[in-house]
C-alpha cells in the first residue's frame, strides 16, 4: 500500500489527474494570459477571469485568452470603494466556487475579503526577490539602486504590501545594460510563467511552503512618478546609468537640456575616448552634453560617461539622441508626391487602420498614443514591406516619425532613397602622372573617415625614381592606435558581428570590383610609391589583390563546424558539434615590397572570418593603403570594420602588438621584428600571431632540366620586383655539368634589362624602395667581393638619378660566406656550383640554413623532382617553375621564415577559434 500510495502521488503530480483546482484568475497582460494558459494546461479547471476593462476598445490579453475558451471573464475598474468591498462584486466573485485564487502581475489592490475567500486562499507574483523592492514599481528600483541581482518571488498574499509568506524564488543575474523591458522579456517573463504553474502545482500537491518574510532587508519603494523621475546630476555616470535604465522606457528619466525637458531612454556606460560632438547645457550641471554621432554623452561626477540613444522632446515625439537640436530638420510634413506615392500613402493609411482598429486617422494620429504597442511596430514594419514593393523601414523608424504625416515623410524618403550614404569625400592630394589623374588620401583612417593624427604631425613619402616627396602622411600615434581598436571592437561587436555572412562576402565582392575598376590609378601609386614596374604593378601587385578579396569573399558563407561522435552517457546520448568562430578584432602589419597585395593577402581572409581589422602598412609604402580605405566606405562596409593607421613600426605597430583587446596579429617582414612581435604578443594578452618573415630559398638546378626554361625562370626568380620579393631564390644550385652555359646565358640575359622610369611600359627593372635599403645591397655585395665570392656583374647603384641597382650576379659562393647565408632582398643572383648527380648532397647544403619559405628545382626527371620536393626543408616548392603564388594556395615558412599561412583555405584557420559544444539528451 505505501509503494502504491507514492506512486500515486508522482503521477499527480506531473500529469495533474488527480491534484487539478478550480481557479480563479486575477490579474491582466500578456503575462497573465500565459499563466492562464499554463495552469490550463496543466490540467486545472479556470472557474473565473478577473481583469480590467477593455482600453480603447481593446480587451485584455488575458480576457482575450478566456473568452475563447469560453471561460467566465469579469472586467472591474475598481473592486473597492472608500476602502470597502463592493458587494456586488464579492456576490460575483463568490458565485465561480474557486479553490484558489491566482495573482499573475496583478496592478488592482484586491479585498482581503476575496484574498482569504477560497480553502487555498490566494498566491501572487512579484517581480523582486522579497522582502527588498516592495511596491508597484519594483523592477525599476532593482535597475535604479544598481542591484546585481534580479529575480521574482511567489508568495501567500496577506493584508500587509507585498508582505505575505513566501512560496518560491527565483534569481537571475542583472546585466550591465538590462533595462526593464530585457530584464523582463530575459527573465522575469518566462521564467515566471513557468514559475507560476509549479507554485500551483505544489498547492495542489499540498508542499507549498510558506516561509515567514524576514524585516531584514525590506525596503519599499514608491510608484514611480513625474517628479521622482527627475536626474540628479550629482552622482556617478554608473548611478546615472542605472536611474536613466530603471525607468525605461515607462515613465522615463527627464532633464532639461538646452532649455527643453527631455526624457532620456537607451542608455549605456562609454568606455572609450571623448568623442567630437556639439556640447548643449544641461539645467544643474556644470558640464554640458555632448551630442555625437552615436548620441548623447553624460558626465558623471567621476568624469565617467554616459550615452544616450534616444530621447523624448515636450511635443511627444521621439528622436535620435544624435539628432537632438535638428529634429525639425527632420520630418516636414509638407511634401509633393507623386501619383505612385499616393497610391501608397493610401495602402499605409489601411495598414494603419487595420492596426489601430480605428477608421479616423489624419496626419496627426499618433501611432502609440492610439494604442499601438511593441508587436504592432512589427506587424507595421512587415505589412509595409510586403505591400509596398519590399521597401524596407526598422522598427526604430516608427518610434522616430509616430504621428502619420512623420510616417509617410519617412516612408516616402527612404523610397526616394533618402538616406543613403552621401558621396564621400575628403581632403584629397591630387597629382597627374602617368597620363592620368591621381586622387588619393593622406590621411588615417579610422572609423569610414579620414582624420589627422592625434598630434598633428606628419611624414614625408618619397617615390624612389627620383627621391621626390610625393606628399606628407600623418603619422600615427599610440592614441590612434587605441581610438582604432574602440572603432573596430564596437563595429565587431556591432554591424559587422551581426551581418549575415552571405552579406559580408557581397561587400567583400563590391569591394574588390571597386579595386577593378580603378586598378590604374592603384597600380599607378603602387608604382610610384613603392618603385615597381607600373606593368608588374598592375598584374601582380593590384591584380592579385582584386583575386584575393574575390576568392575570400567566396569563402565567407563556407565557415563550418563538424559534428563528431563521442561515447554517449548513457542511457542518455550525446551530440558534440564544432563552431568556427573569428577572434575579434586583428590587427595586421604589412611590408613595403608589396604594399597593397599583403595587404589583401591578410585582411581578406580576416575579414572573411568575420574579424575587423586595425592596418598599419610600411611607414615608407602608404598610399595604396590609405587609397584602399576609400573603397572601403564607397563599398558600404560599416564605420570601424577597416582601420588604416600609418607611421613606424616602433610606435604604431608595437601599439598595435600590446593592445590587450587585439586578439590576433599578422605580420609580414623581417625576421628579427617578427621575433620582436612575437614577444610582444605574448606578453600583452597572449594574442595568436601568424609570421611570414624573412627567405634564403634555395633554387637548385639539375643538369638535365629544360636549359632555356631554367635561365627565364632562374632571372624571375631572383629579379622579380627588382629583388625585393620574399620568396625569391636567395641562392642558386647549379650543378656543375650546366653551370658555365648556364652562367653565360644569365649574364646575356641580364645585359638585356631595361632599367629606369617603373612608368614606362618597356620597363624591366625599376628603383630600389628606399635609400637605406639600396644602401644595404651595395654593402652586401662588398662584403660578398671581400669574402671571395666571383662578382660577375653589378654589384653597384646605377649612375641616374633615383635609387637604382644595377641586377647583380655572383658565382664560386662558398657554403660559409656572408652571402650564402643572408638574405639580400635585391636584384643579386649568388650562384654556387654542385658536383654531378649528388643529389643527397645539395639538398643537405640547401636545407642548411635557419629559413625555410620557399624553394625550387629544375629536372626532367620526375622521380628526382619529387624526391628534391619531398625532403627540401620549405613551405613552398616549386617544380620547373618559380614565383608561381595563387590565391587558391596556402602560402607560409618553416623555422625561421616564421609560422601560419597566407592565402587559400588554410589561411582562413589563422583568423578563427574553434569551440566544442556537447548536449546530452
Amino acid at each position: 500500500m505505501l509503494a502504491a500510495h507514492q506512486f500515486v502521488r508522482r503521477f499527480s503530480s506531473s500529469q495533474c489527474l488527480w491534484a487539478n483546482l478550480r481557479i480563479a484568475v486575477i490579474g491582466q497582460s500578456q503575462f497573465g494570459a500565459e499563466v492562464y494558459k499554463t495552469l490550463k494546461k496543466d490540467g486545472h479547471e479556470i472557474v473565473g477571469v478577473f481583469t480590467v476593462p477593455d482600453q480603447k476598445g481593446r480587451p485584455d490579453p488575458l480576457a482575450t485568452a478566456a473568452e475563447e475558451d469560453g471561460v467566465k471573464v469579469f472586467k472591474y475598474p475598481r473592486w473597492r470603494k472608500k476602502g470597502k468591498v463592493i458587494p456586488e462584486i464579492l456576490q460575483e466573485y463568490h458565485s465561480v466556487g474557486a479553490d484558489l485564487n491566482v495573482l499573475p502581475y496583478c496592478t488592482q489592490f484586491i479585498p482581503m475579503e476575496v484574498i482569504t475567500a477560497p480553502k487555498n486562499e490566494s498566491v501572487c507574483y512579484h517581480p523582486s526577490l522579497l522582502p527588498r523592492h516592495r511596491g508597484a514599481s519594483a523592477i525599476n528600483w532593482t535597475l535604479i539602486q544598481g542591484d546585481k541581482k534580479a529575480g521574482f518571488s511567489i508568495f501567500w498574499a496577506d493584508d500587509g504590501l507585498d508582505t505575505g509568506p513566501i512560496l518560491l524564488q527565483r534569481e537571475c543575474d542583472v546585466d550591465p545594460n538590462d533595462t526593464v523591458d530585457t530584464l523582463y522579456n530575459r527573465f522575469m517573463f518566462p521564467e515566471g510563467i513557468k514559475a507560476m504553474g509549479e507554485a500551483v502545482q505544489m498547492v495542489a500537491d499540498g508542499v507549498a511552503p510558506k516561509e515567514k518574510q524576514s524585516d531584514e532587508g525590506a525596503t519599499y519603494e514608491a510608484l514611480l512618478r513625474k517628479e521622482l523621475c527627475e536626474i540628479n546630476w550629482d552622482q556617478s555616470a554608473e548611478s546615472l546609468h542605472n536611474f536613466v535604465r530603471g525607468h525605461d522606457r515607462h515613465p522615463g528619466a527627464w532633464a532639461v537640456i538646452d532649455g527643453e525637458e527631455v526624457t532620456l531612454y537607451h542608455s549605456s556606460l562609454w568606455t572609450e575616448s571623448v568623442p567630437e560632438g556639439r556640447p548643449v547645457d544641461i539645467q544643474g550641471k556644470n558640464t554640458p552634453a555632448i551630442v555625437h554621432e552615436e548620441g548623447m554623452i553624460l558626465f558623471g561626477n567621476d568624469g565617467k560617461m554616459v550615452n544616450i540613444r534616444t530621447m523624448q522632446l515636450p511635443s511627444g515625439k521621439t528622436i535620435h539622441a544624435s539628432h537632438f537640436g535638428q529634429e525639425e530638420a527632420l520630418y516636414k510634413t509638407e511634401i509633393e508626391l507623386s501619383d505612385e506615392e499616393k497610391e501608397m500613402k493610401e495602402i499605409i493609411l489601411n495598414i494603419w487602420r487595420g492596426i489601430l482598429s480605428k477608421a479616423d486617422i489624419d496626419g496627426s494620429t499618433d501611432f502609440f498614443a492610439s494604442g499601438a504597442a511593441s508587436m504592432d511596430v512589427t506587424r507595421l514594419v512587415e505589412e509595409v514591406k510586403e505591400k509596398c514593393s519590399g521597401l524596407k523601414i526598422e522598427n526604430e523608424d516608427v518610434y522616430m516619425a509616430t504621428t502619420f504625416d512623420e510616417f509617410i515623410y519617412m516612408v516616402v524618403q527612404k523610397s526616394r532613397g533618402f538616406g543613403e550614404p552621401a558621396e564621400f569625400v575628403y581632403d584629397a592630394v591630387k597629382m597627374h602622372v602617368n597620363n592620368m589623374d591621381l586622387s588619393f588620401p593622406n590621411q588615417l583612417f579610422i572609423n569610414n573617415e579620414f582624420v589627422d593624427s592625434s598630434n598633428g604631425k606628419t611624414f614625408n613619402t618619397v617615390n624612389p625614381a627620383d627621391e621626390s616627396v610625393i606628399c606628407k602622411v600623418a603619422l600615427g600615434t599610440k592614441e590612434d592606435v587605441n581610438r582604432a581598436v574602440e572603432c573596430a571592437k564596437k563595429a565587431f561587436d556591432g554591424p559587422w558581428g551581426q551581418m549575415n555572412a552571405r552579406d559580408r562576402g557581397a561587400l567583400m565582392f563590391k569591394l574588390a570590383d571597386l579595386m577593378d575598376k580603378h586598378k590604374e590609378e592603384l597600380a599607378t601609386l603602387e608604382s610610384i610609391d613603392s618603385g615597381a614596374v607600373y606593368t608588374l604593378a598592375l598584374k601582380t601587385h593590384v591584380g592579385m589583390s582584386i583575386d584575393t578579396f574575390k576568392y575570400f569573399a567566396g569563402w565567407c558563407d563556407k565557415i563550418h563546424g563538424k559534428t563528431i561522435p563521442i561515447n554517449h552517457a548513457r542511457p542518455s546520448r550525446n551530440l558534440t558539434y564544432t563552431r568556427r568562430e573569428p577572434l575579434g578584432v586583428c590587427g595586421i602589419v604589412t611590408p613595403w615590397n608589396y604594399p597593397l597585395m599583403m595587404l589583401a593577402w591578410k585582411t581578406a581572409s580576416c575579414l572573411a572570418a568575420g574579424n575587423t581589422v586595425v592596418l598599419k602598412p610600411a611607414q615608407v609604402t602608404p598610399l595604396t593603403s590609405l587609397k584602399f580605405g576609400e573603397f572601403v566606405v564607397r563599398a558600404g562596409f560599416p564605420a570601424g570594420v577597416i582601420n588604416i593607421i600609418s607611421g613606424s613600426g616602433s610606435v604604431v605597430g608595437q601599439g598595435i602588438a600590446d593592445h590587450e583587446q587585439v586578439r590576433k596579429l599578422g605580420f609580414t617582414g623581417s625576421t628579427p621584428i617578427g621575433k620582436t612581435i612575437m614577444e610582444s604578443c605574448a606578453r600583452s594578452n597572449l594574442k595568436k600571431v601568424s609570421l611570414e618573415l624573412g627567405g634564403k630559398s634555395p633554387l637548385i638546378i639539375f643538369n638535365d632540366c629544360d636549359l632555356d626554361k631554367a635561365v627565364r625562370m632562374a632571372m624571375s626568380s631572383v629579379f622579380f620586383n627588382k629583388g625585393e620579393n620574399c620568396i625569391a631564390a636567395g641562392r642558386l644550385f647549379v650543378e656543375e655539368g650546366i653551370h658555365d652555359k648556364f652562367l653565360d646565358r644569365v649574364v646575356t640575359e641580364v645585359k638585356k634589362m631595361k632599367i629606369g622610369n617603373p612608368l614606362d611600359r618597356s620597363t624591366d627593372h625599376g628603383p630600389q624602395n628606399h635609400r637605406a635599403h639600396l644602401e644595404k645591397l651595395i654593402e652586401y655585395c662588398q662584403i660578398g667581393v671581400d669574402q671571395g665570392a666571383t662578382l660577375v656583374m653589378g654589384g653597384k647603384q646605377v649612375d641616374i638619378p633615383g635609387l637604382y641597382m644595377e641586377p647583380t650576379v655572383f658565382t664560386d659562393v662558398e657554403d660559409h660566406m656572408f652571402i650564402a647565408k643572408e638574405e639580400s632582398f635585391g636584384p643579386v643572383m649568388v650562384i654556387s656550383k654542385f658536383k654531378n648527380g649528388d643529389t643527397e648532397d645539395v639538398v643537405r647544403r640547401a636545407n642548411d640554413t635557419e629559413f625555410g619559405l620557399a624553394s625550387g628545382v629544375f629536372t626532367n626527371d620526375v622521380s628526382k623532382a619529387l624526391w628534391v620536393a619531398d625532403h627540401i626543408d620549405a613551405g613552398t616548392v616549386f617544380v620547373n617553375t618559380y614565383n608561381k603564388t595563387d590565391v587558391a594556395a596556402p602560402f607560409g615558412g618553416f623555422k625561421q621564415s616564421g609560422f601560419g599561412k597566407d592565402l587559400g583555405e588554410e589561411a582562413m584557420n589563422e583568423y578563427l577559434k574553434t569551440k566544442a559544444v556537447t548536449i546530452e539528451y
